[in-house]
């Protein structure tokens, strides 16, 4: 019998629950693209809710939510300030400059997390050589620098800074609800100050599909007609917004575990020769590996745990990306851990 697949790529991979199952066969649908979706109509409400926010407009993933973002802030030719490893930088195919026409003037932070004093360098005012700067954009946790969290207090000062000098500032919050989890305050807390946000439904929360973009009544009805014409009217959406609800509810829960998951793997990595991992910056539900051999490169070491039944991202040559969720428990994490050390063990044996 084949040995089941733990999968650790991504908390993007998680199945829908029986109940999300249910939900979705059984969900009251109308046309979604004339506001008439009941189920979808209910998802915004409750969002709104939650965030102390006007509205919200349900998108079919976070990337359509971050886009949409860019396309009402920035002007082309514009510059949208972010963290060198952010997600609307490197993992949205340049949809920025595509769809918009604008730049991104990328600024490295340690652990992902900008500071007003680094912002302030990158500020770019109208002239005759610069595109000016249209928008900031901040992720909360920050996926490539390890699912690290930023602090309220710097939040709140890079907001009220920029808004000084009436620059938005947007928050990719597609793990928002990891962050809240981790620091004991709510999401609504985390989001006071930007302008606008978005998160996913489909990582942590567990949902197949879908985010949400939050913000005022008129930037949400702005957002409606680009979400059209990025091909985003689902019509009868609520058979999705269905499990969306019930992962916007009962998902932040489970969340704990999952975090409580990765710092034991990053405990285990981290007695692992051969291997290298900051056990104190595992905060949240992602765990970055470093190799600690450049003959041991992070795409060789995925393809070795895959022939085992493990996956994992390489997302730069000397590191590994492993993520926790709900669909992965703590014996997953201890059998991981017993793949890795047989694969580290057989390359220290070839060598």
């Amino acid at each position: 019998m084949k040995a089941a697949i733990i999968d650790l790529r991504s908390d993007t991979v998680t199945q829908p629950t029986p109940q999300m199952r249910r939900a979705m066969a059984e969900a009251k649908v109308g046309d979604d693209s004339y506001g008439e979706d009941p189920t979808v109509n209910q998802l915004q409400r409750r969002t709104a809710e939650i965030f102390g926010r006007e509205a919200a407009l349900f998108v079919a993933s976070g990337t359509m939510a971050n886009q949409i973002a860019m396309r009402l802030y920035v002007r082309p030719g514009q510059e949208v300030i972010c963290e060198e490893r952010a997600h609307i930088f490197n993992s949205e195919l340049g949809m920025m400059a595509a769809f918009s026409g604008c730049l991104v003037r990328p600024v490295w932070a340690l652990d992902g997390i900008l500071t007003w004093e680094l912002i302030s360098q990158r500020l770019r005012r109208p002239g005759a050589k610069y595109g000016s700067t249209g928008l900031i954009s901040l992720e909360n946790t920050a996926n490539f620098a390890g699912g690290t969290i930023y602090p309220l207090n710097v939040t709140k000062e890079i907001c009220g800074q920029a808004h000084k000098t009436g620059i938005p500032v947007f928050l990719d919050g597609a793990r928002i609800f990891n962050a809240a989890a981790e620091l004991g305050v709510s999401v609504a807390a985390l989001a006071q100050g930007f302008d606008s946000l978005m998160f996913s439904l489909s990582k942590g929360l567990g949902a197949p599909v879908g985010s949400l973009l939050v913000g005022d009544a008129d930037f949400i009805e702005e957002a409606r007609q680009v979400r059209k014409m990025l091909g985003g009217g689902m019509r009868q959406a609520g058979i999705l917004a269905a499990a969306g609800l019930i992962a916007l509810e009962q998902g932040p829960a489970n969340l704990p575990a999952d975090h409580e998951n990765a710092k034991f793997l990053a405990r285990g990595l981290a007695e692992i020769p051969g291997l290298r991992v900051d056990v104190a910056k595992v905060v949240t539900n992602i765990v970055l590996v470093e190799t600690a051999s450049s003959d041991l490169t992070a795409p060789n070491l995925v393809i070795q745990f895959a022939k085992r039944g493990l996956l994992a991202n390489a997302i730069m040559p000397g590191t590994v990306r492993l993520v926790t969720h709900c669909d992965v428990s703590r014996a997953d994490c201890e059998q991981a851990l017993q793949l890795i050390r047989e694969v580290l063990s057989a390359s220290s044996a070839s060598n």
